[in-house]
Order: structure tokens, then C-alpha cells, then sequence
């Protein structure tokens, strides 16, 4: 606190017309050095257009080189630069041009249609370019999208048909990576939700290696072995995860590796079950049936014999036979309801059918830091432990056939792969930032030059006192006095004139006095060439 108060005691002492004079020349400085700092490094080239085709890419490229304008293209070939200053004409020129020509033009279409002599066959024409514009321009804002193109079929209403054709849609897509498979579904929901009347099943979504990557289940059957492999990549991915984040604590990440193929089976199933419940019956109806039933059978015969033959008179036959037969019989019929429940299942996901796991470790890895490697009986028995984790992590199943294999082996590394980079020497760091030294020596030396050329002067100007005006003769150089006044005595004895003499001539002492410490402090050089002068004559006496 005694050194701020003895700062601002100084800051006081100078006065109001110092401290402006070095305000002004702090802001003047300040002011010329961030101007000559933003000049000097303010980049060679600025974005002309970004996120461009390769078609326009090449188009703007053949524009700028006939107009006479240097351009640069990025190494991914979608942005164009032109040097610093230059944006305004480069776009001016390309725009007269019609450049760039996006083909995912939007809603924009209708700014160049006219209202006369439009048809409706071209306004409906526009307007299903428009809308698929604006569709392709949303599916790149997808990540992993970085070009896509719609293409519309708006539901046909002839006059002749009965039945409405409902809309369709296709989408082509190409991807940063080689999965491109994961963001299809969401570009399906992403197109039936837009259109009226569109569902999922009418969008269809291609790569541009000419695969199906989601259609309709019940048409695309190519789209079925693109599917299954990328699911099959995905489960080993996640699996290989798995295991590395239970090994990493371990043994360290490049003393193992992991390998994993799964065999999936994405096949439709359904079941349908009808199940009777024996123990909850109800009868629904009974049936009665009796039948009773009597007969009554009667004959007499004589035994055949000559006598037979004679005629004889009519005799009482005394040989005869008679039968009586009596039946009854009785049916009854009992209807039951059973319950029953029928269960219908439905399966579309996946099966695994079988996984393998070879997992390779460095045998370097088992040895403890600074002693001798391990001994077979310890490796084996570690190996036995990191079987027992691979099982764990990967899910494995012994009743569905999963087979892992561990093995211990030398690794061979590349020295060139897991050695450190380098860090770059003094001349690389000199060198790649070259430009930026010689923008910052070139802003110092400016600042330099305006200081000591422009702000001293200004300085000694602006700090220096006002002159004062007197009457006094000019001062005697090199003329010594007639008069001895030391005496005061003396001097008094001298008269009136003496004295008025005597005080012109200490006036004069004191006026070259000032004079020359107001030279010295405004030009030293000078006021030692003048002293020199005033010198001369005593050396000469």
C-alpha cells in the first residue's frame, strides 16, 4: 500500500499536463501496435465456401483460375480458400456464374419460378424437388453422413383406377466409415413422417456400393445377408470390449490380443400352441337313448315217410315248436366343454448359435519387473485364470458349443510402431513457425520506429516548459565583465550606473543559464557543440 500511495503521490506530482501527454501517447502506442499486429497476422487465405461437392469443388476451381484468382483446395476437397481480402470479388464473380450449383437445392427453387406462364405439372414438379432438397440436406445433418439424395414418387390419383398408389421414397447415402448400416432406420422414420400417407415400408435406403441397407422385410431378401453380418460385427465388437476391460487391469493393453467370430441366426420363427385344460370341464348336453323289443315264433312239422303219400283223413298235428325273444337296449350321450388357451409366438431378433474366442498373451508379460521369466507351471496357471475371465466376459456357453482358446506367446514388436515420436528439434520449431517470428519482429521493429522517431520528439514537445518572455539583453558569450562585483562594498561605492550594469550582466548570466538547461534537456548533442563554442575563447586567452 506505500508503494501504490508513493506511485500515485508521483502520478500527482507530475501535473494535468504530463499525465494527458502520457495518456496519449500510451493509447498511441497501444493503438498502433494492435493495428500493425492485426495486419501482420491476419492469414493469407480465408474460407471462399465450405462443405462443397466435388463436382462444384471443381467447377468454382475451373471459375477462379480463368478470372485470374488464386484459390487452395482442404485434403478432404470440400472447402476453397482464396487469399485474404479477395472473399468479396471471388463470390461476386462466381455468383454471376451460377456457382456453386448444389444439387441438394431446397424451398429456394420457388425464389427462381415465376408466377406467369407456370404450369401445374411444373409446380408440382418443383415442389417434389424442393422436398427432396430439403430432405437430403437434413439426412447429412446426421452424423457419419456426408452425402445423401432423395428421390420422391407422390401418390398417382388417375382418373381411371380405383385404388390409390401410396407414395414411395429412396434414399442413397455415403458414410465416413465402412457401417453405414446403423443410421438406415432412422433415415426410413426420418422420410414416412415427412410425406403424407408414407410409411416405413415404402423407403428404401441404398450405400452407394449398390447394397440395401433397410427396406421391406417381405421384398428386400438381399438386404437379409448385410443385416446378419452387421449384426455378427457388432456382437464380436461388443464382446472384444468386454474382454479388454477385464483383461487391461491384468495384464497391460499390448500384452494381449483378442479375437472374435460369432455365427448368428436372424431366422423369422412362430409358434402356435393349443392347450386343453383337462380338469375344468362343464357339460354342455346329454342324449338318452332306450329301445325295448319282444317276438313270438310258433311251427309244427310231421316226419317225411311213405305213408306220407297215402291219402289220409286230416289229423290234429301233435309236432310243433314255438320261440319267444324279448331285447332291450339304452344309449346315453354326454357333451363336455373343455377350456383351452391357445399362445401364438412370434420370434424376429437373433440367435446366437456360436461364438470363438482365441485370445493371445505376451509370455513376457507373466515375468515380474527385473526377475527371471516365469516358470511353465506359473504361466499355466495364469493362463487357466484368464480362461476363467475370458468365459465370464464373453457369455460363453458349454452346452452350445463356444469354443475359447489362450495361449502364451513371444510377442514381436515394431520398434518403429510402439516407439515414442521424437519430439521435433529447434531448427523444425524454428522452422514451422517461421512466419509468426518474422510477423512479430516486423510489429516490434514498427513499434520501435514509432516510439523513438515519432514519440520522444512528441514527448520533449509535449513535457518541455513554456519559454518566458524578458526584456533582458541577449547574453554576452565569452565577454568578461569590466567590473569586479564580488565586493559588495565596492560595488555599492560604484554609483548607480556601475550597479545597473552589474544586475544586466547577472540577468544575463542567469538567462543563458536557463537557456542552456532548457537546450540540454531538448537536444544534448546540440547544447554539448554549444558549450565547445563558449569553451574556444578561454583556451585561446
Amino acid at each position: 500500500m506505500d508503494r501504490i500511495t508513493l506511485l500515485l503521490d508521483n502520478l500527482k506530482a507530475l501535473g494535468g499536463r504530463k499525465l494527458t501527454a502520457l495518456g496519449l501517447i500510451f493509447a498511441l502506442v497501444v493503438g498502433l501496435v494492435s493495428v500493425g499486429a492485426y495486419y501482420l497476422s491476419r492469414p493469407t487465405l480465408e474460407v471462399l465456401y465450405a462443405g462443397l461437392d466435388r463436382e462444384d469443388v471443381s467447377r468454382i476451381g475451373a471459375a477462379l483460375k480463368s478470372a485470374g484468382i488464386a484459390f487452395d483446395v482442404n485434403p478432404e476437397g470440400n472447402t476453397v480458400s482464396v487469399p485474404y481480402g479477395q472473399t468479396g470479388q471471388a463470390r461476386m464473380m462466381l455468383a454471376e456464374r451460377g456457382l456453386p450449383q448444389s444439387a441438394n437445392a431446397g424451398y429456394e427453387l420457388f425464389d427462381k419460378v415465376g408466377a406467369l406462364g407456370l404450369t401445374s405439372f411444373m409446380q408440382e414438379v418443383t415442389r417434389v424437388r424442393a422436398l427432396e432438397g430439403e430432405l437430403a440436406r437434413t439426412i447429412q445433418l446426421i452424423r457419419g453422413v456426408k452425402a445423401a439424395r432423395v428421390h420422391i414418387v407422390m401418390q398417382d390419383e388417375g382418373a381411371f383406377r380405383r385404388a390409390r398408389l401410396p407414395p414411395s421414397a429412396s434414399v442413397i447415402i455415403r458414410t465416413e466409415g465402412p457401417d453405414d448400416s446403423s443410421a438406415a432406420q432412422a433415415i426410413r422414420h426420418l422420410v414416412a413422417s415427412s410425406l403424407p400417407g408414407m410409411t416405413i415400408d415404402q423407403v428404401t435406403v441404398l450405400n452407394t456400393d449398390g447394397a440395401i441397407l433397410s427396406s421391406n422385410d417381405g421384398e428386400a431378401t438381399d438386404a437379409v445377408p448385410v443385416k446378419t453380418l452387421t449384426l455378427e460385427k457388432n456382437i464380436a465388437k461388443d464382446i472384444q470390449d468386454n474382454i479388454r476391460r477385464t483383461l487391461t487391469p491384468y495384464l497391460r493393453l499390448p500384452n494381449f490380443q483378442v479375437s472374435v467370430r460369432a455365427r448368428v441366426n436372424t431366422d423369422r420363427k412362430q409358434t402356435n400352441e393349443t392347450i386343453f385344460d383337462r380338469e375344468s370341464r362343464v357339460e354342455r348336453s346329454v342324449r338318452t337313448v332306450k329301445e325295448n323289443a319282444q317276438s313270438q315264433n310258433s311251427a309244427g312239422a310231421q316226419n317225411t315217410s311213405v305213408e306220407r303219400n297215402i291219402p289220409q283223413p286230416p289229423q290234429a298235428s301233435a309236432d310243433s315248436k314255438q320261440s319267444t325273444d324279448e331285447s332291450k337296449k339304452s344309449e346315453e350321450l354326454t357333451n363336455y366343454e373343455l377350456s383351452s388357451k391357445t399362445v401364438t409366438t412370434v420370434s424376429g431378433g437373433y440367435n446366437i448359435e456360436h461364438l470363438s474366442v482365441a485370445v493371445l498373451v505376451n509370455r513376457a508379460a507373466f515375468a515380474e519387473t527385473g526377475k527371471e521369466p516365469a516358470k511353465p507351471e506359473a504361466i499355466d496357471r495364469q493362463i487357466r485364470e484368464i480362461e476363467q475371465l475370458v468365459f465370464s466376459a464373453a457369455g460363453l456357453k458349454k452346452e452350445r458349443g463356444d469354443a475359447l482358446k489362450v495361449t502364451a506367446v513371444d510377442f514381436t514388436f515394431n520398434e518403429h510402431e510402439i516407439s515414442p515420436v521424437e519430439s521435433p528439434g529447434l531448427l523444425a520449431i524454428l522452422g514451422s513457425h517461421f512466419g509468426t517470428i518474422l510477423n512479430s519482429l516486423t510489429a516490434i521493429g514498427i513499434a520501435a520506429l514509432v516510439v523513438i522517431f515519432g514519440l520522444a520528439p512528441a514527448r520533449r514537445t509535449l513535457l518541455a516548459e513554456p519559454f518566458e518572455t524578458r526584456l533582458e539583453p541577449p547574453p554576452l558569450v565569452g565577454v568578461e565583465p569590466p567590473f569586479a562585483l564580488d565586493d559588495e562594498a565596492g560595488g555599492a561605492a560604484l554609483g548607480p550606473p556601475v550597479r545597473r550594469l552589474a544586475e544586466l550582466e547577472e540577468n544575463a548570466r542567469d538567462a543563458a543559464r536557463r537557456r542552456l538547461e532548457e537546450l540540454i534537456e531538448l537536444d544534448e548533442t546540440h547544447a554539448a557543440a554549444v558549450m565547445k563554442q563558449w569553451m574556444k575563447p578561454k583556451e585561446a586567452a
